[in-house]
């Protein structure tokens, strides 16, 4: 199996079996972002305590790169402090540039590698992490 048939499964896994949709019952950070390109739409709830992301949950609907992005996001930053987690953000988004970049510790996101070819796609790849950075950003101005 070629690395890019590889990539294709773990993107259509993570679509067609997407990690932690839904939303929390209680009030969290929300935060909502669209791709007004491709009709990409997201919100993202994160559960903040003690400057540590603790849980994380999405809703919405898209591509599969958009879909697959969110999963995988939300899945590498479970147990990350908000440093660490805005530092992989800073690490997708080098990766979205064409960097060599690596996710020792969430493999699934190199995955997404091959979106940089395609620019249109890239804001799909990103929505999701543009997210956690706004969410992120509003949580440290609250705190």
């Amino acid at each position: 199996m070629q690395l890019d048939d590889l990539y294709r499964r773990v993107i259509m896994d993570h679509y067609k079996n997407p990690r932690n949709q839904g939303m929390f019952e209680d009030g969290h950070v929300t935060i909502s972002l669209n791709n007004p390109t491709c009709g990409d739409r997201i919100s993202l709830q994160l559960k903040v305590e003690d400057g540590v992301v603790q849980d994380a949950k999405y809703t919405g609907e898209g591509c599969s790169i958009s879909i697959s992005s969110a999963s995988m996001m939300t899945e590498a930053v479970k147990g990350k402090s908000v440093q660490e987690a805005e530092e992989l953000a800073g690490r997708f988004s080098s990766l979205m540039k064409g960097e060599t970049v690596e996710f020792d510790e969430y493999e699934d996101i190199e995955a997404l590698s091959g979106v940089n070819k395609f620019p249109a796609r890239i804001k799909c790849a990103t929505l999701a992490w543009n997210a956690l950075r706004k969410g992120i950003e509003g949580k440290e101005e609250k705190s």
